[in-house]
This record gives C-alpha cells, structure tokens and sequence, in this order.
C-alpha cells in the first residue's frame, strides 16, 4: 500500500490538543509513584522535542508498568511507527505497525480521543494485515525513499533529503519525494525552502492534501495564519472526506479562538407510503421529495444508464434542493402581496445557498454519503475554484 506520510504524523495546529490531553493525564496519575512519573515526564519531553527513537524504550517501559496510561500508550504507537521507519526488514516494520495499531485500540478502549490518535489510527487502519507500506511503484524509488525515511526517522536530515533527492532522480514526479523534502527542510526549520517544496507538491498533485496541511502548518508557526487557511481549504477540497482535513481545521479554529461553521438544512422526512403520514409536511418540502421519488423510480436509470443500480446522486439532491427552493421563492411572491412573507431558518438557509450558486458545493460537502461521493470528483475537476470559494464564504471563518 503507498503512502504520503505516516510516521512522521504530529502537525503543528494539532499538538495543541495533544498535550492539552497528555496534560489531563499526567494530573490523573495521582496513584503511581515518583519514579515513574520523573521517567514520564522525561519521555514526553523528549516525545514532544521529536527524539521519538530516544522516547521509545522509556515509553515501552511505562506502558509495562501501567497498561492503562492511554497517553504513554499513543506516543508509544507513534515511536514504534518512527522505529519501523528505520528497519531494513519490511516484515519485521510491518509488525510493529500493526503493534502500534493494536496500542491505539488499547487507547480507544481507555477513552483516548486526542487528535494524534485519532489521525494515526485512521491511518494505520488503511494498512494491509501484513502492515506493509510502499512508496513507489518505480523500485529504485521506493527503496531510495525508504533509506531517507530511516535518516528523517533518526534525525539525520541531511541524508534524508539526499535520498528523496535521489528517489526524484528515478521518479521526477514523485509526490511523495517532493512532500517528503518539504517536510525535511520544514524540520530543519529552512521555511522559505519548505514552503517552496510544498507548493511544488501542490502542483504536483492538488487532489491529496498532505502538502496543503503541512505548509498550513508551517505557515501557522509563523503566524501566517490567512494563508495558513487557504491552505487548508485547499486541503478539504483535495479530500473533503478525510477526517484528519476537519480535524486540523477545527484545530486552526481553535486556535485563532473561532468556529467551524456547520452548514446544514434540515429537511422534513419524507411522508411514509401508503399512510398519507408526512403530508402535513411544508409544500416546498413535499416538492423536494417528490423529485427524489421520481429519481429512485426512472431519473438515476435514465440520466446514468452505465450503472446498473440506483444510489444517491449529486444531481438527485440538486435538483430536489432546488425544486424545493422554487416552491418557496412562488410562494413568498403570493404572500409578499399580502404582507405575510416569511421562511423558517432550513429555507432561508438554502435560499441563501442557491442565491449564491453554492447548491452543489453545499452537498457534496455537507451530504457527501457514498453515493454522492462518488461524484465529486468529476465535479471538482470542473468547479474547484467554486467549491474553494463556498468553503470561505460559508464554512471557514475568516481569522481574527
């Protein structure tokens, strides 16, 4: 399986909540004595300060000692994922991903959910049972940025950024070599160099959004934090799907002491069939219903005649939005005569959405179930900028 980025996971907006929580937990530890709260304290300094292999042993002793310190447990997966990093044997690295995996379960289970965890259990859940990571489908590059991705894990930033430079040589298009120099400089603390890889990232691939999060992160450290948010729309229009994009997005906000807004309209259910229940419903709702009747009983057939069931389309719901939209916007004329105009907060929201040409954006967003989803990105191809433009008008608040 390939990927972007794993063991190097700890972004900046998310350190925040993750020693908020470390911080809850060392408090709670009220019943363990002295000694192992000084080797505590000692492996989350050098945890927090990137000496993860130096980290490692420590916290393999604590989690021995207390199985149910949830916060040793996290930075514990998250050394042994850097560790696997440096192994020259693919089957034993393997193994300790899927050990890292089965310590955040643990972690879960204890009630875990601080964001490192949370964004590296997502990732550890996308590996194969043997745990197994590639790269690249060119050999030469594969191998090159798995010998950079064992010098980044020991800290020897030089080699690494020697290697990804050598992966590019095989593969002159390698995303994640490019991310992956990025992100080196990024540690060495050469900012105009990292920001100038992350950009070249971004051309390279707009629709992942590791190199849009990264450089959101870097510019937040600087204080940058406008762009720090263009850079994460960016990211939630790569992927709006991925919950590690919302995560950090909702950890810019808290940091710039705002909110996520959470667009949506609430619909009425439909009335059942045959019971006549549900007819007391709004008439501008009644129409949106109609419309996604007619869809499960012939439109879907006849508008994607490639697919052989129905499912729950982008243009089902648009077209039932808008019908609902028009049935409102007739009726308000007629009362309008008679000076009796008025919408409840779900129309006037969705008036306010297709005013502004944000129907579309607003589910593939706010609606995205797996049907929907599988039609976004044929709509992103065509409407990025629009879909970037409801994102800053409608849900990203500006910072402070």
């Amino acid at each position: 399986m390939r990927f972007s980025s794993l063991h190097r996971f700890l972004p900046a907006l998310a350190v925040l909540a993750c020693l908020f929580c470390a911080s809850v937990a060392v408090v709670a530890q009220t019943g363990l004595d002295a000694a192992y709260q000084a080797k505590r304290q000692k492996a989350r300094t050098l945890f927090e300060h990137g000496q993860r292999l130096e980290a490692l042993p420590l916290l393999a002793d604590l989690a021995t000692a207390n199985p149910k310190d949830d916060v040793v447990l996290v930075e514990l997966a998250a050394c042994l994922i850097d560790h696997a990093a440096t192994l020259p044997d693919q089957q034993s690295a393997g193994k300790e991903r899927i050990h890292a995996r089965e310590l955040l379960n643990r972690a879960w289970e204890l009630g875990d959910t601080s964001t490192l965890a949370l964004n590296l259990s997502q990732l550890l859940n996308q590996l194969p049972e043997s745990g197994a990571i590639r790269f690249s489908d060119n050999a030469q590059a594969d191998q090159a940025i798995r010998a950079g991705e064992a010098a980044f894990s020991r800290r020897n930033f030089e080699q690494a950024l020697k290697d990804y430079t050598k992966a590019l040589e095989w593969e002159p298009k390698s995303y994640t070599a490019t991310l992956f120099i990025a992100n080196t400089y990024d540690r060495q603390q050469a900012n105009a160099k990292a920001a100038e890889w992350y950009e070249r990232a971004i051309r390279l691939d707009p629709d992942i959004e590791t190199a849009f999060r990264y450089y959101a992160d870097l510019l937040a450290k600087q204080g940058d934090m406008a762009k720090s948010r263009r850079m994460l729309i960016g990211a939630a229009v790569a992927e709006p799907y991925n919950r590690i994009v919302w995560r950090e997005l909702h950890a810019w906000a808290s940091l710039n002491h705002t909110r996520i807004h959470e667009v949506y309209v609430s619909i009425p259910p439909a009335p059942a069939p045959g019971t006549g229940r549900g007819t007391d419903s709004p008439p501008a709702w009644r129409a949106y219903h109609a419309v996604r009747t007619d869809w499960q009983h012939g439109t879907f057939a006849k508008r994607f005649p490639q697919e052989k069931a129905y499912r729950h389309s982008l243009p089902e719901e648009s077209e039932a939005l808008a019908a609902a939209a028009d049935h409102s916007l007739r009726a308000m004329a007629v009362q309008d005569a008679g000076g009796t105009a008025s919408l409840d907060e779900a129309m006037a929201l969705l008036l306010r959405l297709q005013k502004a040409g944000f129907l579309d954006a607003y589910i593939l967003f706010s609606l995205g179930d797996a049907g929907i989803a599988r039609d976004y990105a044929t709509y992103r191809g065509k409407n990025r900028e629009k879909l970037e433009q409801y994102l800053d008008q409608f849900v990203v608040p500006l910072a402070p």
